[in-house]
């Protein structure tokens, strides 16, 4: 008994040590669903060399890869994570403290967050305001804030339809969720005085301005991009936030609204028209370099000029690319990590 004990130990020891040289011989990427797309292009792109496998690319959403990427050093932990937003003190506090206190920071491109619905369905006209309206816990009536008890558009504003608010987006550990926040949320909401009447500490209203509606009329649905676009699909009045590239790839069948009048395009969101654009990120753990076989070289194939320039591949995808300028500036960030 005491040998076939010993036996199942052994075994053990070697599968665990199987799957950290295999982890040790693969890339391994988390994070950020609208970054996902993206990285898993390169993955592909990488791959077809035959020198080094193919990156193994998860969505688990920009919290959740920040989770992961930070909770340690080595062969059992990921090499990048993807985001949508830059990583939060929080998150960097969490890196300090597992030990990961060396990682790059490398801006990929842009994207904008887009507000689509079906293309069968008229597109909406919508502005900062009216979105905040519609999906806000909070909003001002009788100046005092209440409930929000809005159900169709036209309740908010007479110049929208009389469909009932149906609105799918990011749970909060979506990197989307958190742009979306800053940019329509806390700005919409800074404007509405009652909130700056109840809330005298800034960091208080912020809070409360970024808290949405929990009646049914919000829907979570995860980190899954292609889940909502199904859901636009089947529900012609429906509304659902998910970034740029997922409008590209689906515009046959829904069309992203305007926002203050500007349509999210390609040149809107280059040019900085499109009001709700933002920068998009990967992480690569600097620790990882020397032992994860092949990071190094996707790290390259991700920032080369085939990959991100204007005319790369990944353009051709939906991501808006870098000035050249900054491009630049990337590309020599990295060479002096990879030296």
């Amino acid at each position: 008994m005491r040998i076939k004990k010993l036996l199942i130990a052994t075994l053990a020891v070697s599968s665990l040590n199987a799957v950290d040289s295999f982890a040790s011989d693969q890339v391994r990427v988390v994070g950020s669903s609208t970054v996902y797309p993206f990285t898993t292009v390169v993955s592909e792109e990488f791959g077809k060399g035959g020198v080094f496998k193919s990156p193994i690319v998860e969505s688990t959403g920009t919290g959740g890869g920040f989770k992961l990427f930070c909770a340690g050093i080595g062969d059992g932990f990921p090499d990048i994570t993807n985001a949508s937003r830059p990583i939060k003190e929080s998150e960097k506090a969490l890196c300090d403290q597992n030990g990961v206190k060396d990682y790059s920071e490398i801006k990929i491109g842009y994207d904008g967050i887009v507000i689509a619905n079906n293309a069968k369905s008229p597109r909406l006209n919508l502005t900062k305001q009216q979105i905040f309206l519609a999906i806000a816990r909070k909003v001002p009536a009788n100046g005092k804030l209440v409930d929000n008890k809005y159900k169709t558009w036209n309740e908010i504003d007479k110049s929208l339809p009389a469909t009932k608010i149906e609105f799918y987006g990011r749970p909060p550990t979506s990197g989307t969720r958190d742009a979306f926040t800053d940019m329509v949320m806390d700005e919409a909401c800074e404007k509405i005085p009652e909130f700056a009447s109840e809330y005298a500490d800034k960091d208080a209203r912020k809070k409360a301005c970024g808290l949405l509606r929990e009646d049914g009329v919000y829907i979570e649905t995860g980190d899954n991009n292609n889940l909502i676009v199904q859901k636009l699909l089947s529900n012609p009045d429906a509304v659902g936030m998910f970034g740029y590239s997922f409008l590209e790839e689906n515009e046959s069948k829904i069309h992203g609204s305007t926002i203050s009048g500007v349509e999210p395009t390609f040149d809107t969101i280059s040019s900085g028209k499109y009001s709700i654009s933002r920068p998009l990120y990967i992480y690569v753990k600097n620790a990882n370099l020397s032992s994860t076989k092949g990071l190094k070289e996707f790290v390259r194939e991700y920032v080369s000029d085939k990959s991100l320039s204007s005319a790369g591949y990944l353009s051709f995808k939906g991501l808006v690319p870098l000035k050249a300028e900054e491009l630049k500036q990337e590309q020599s960030k990295v060479a002096a990590k990879l030296k």
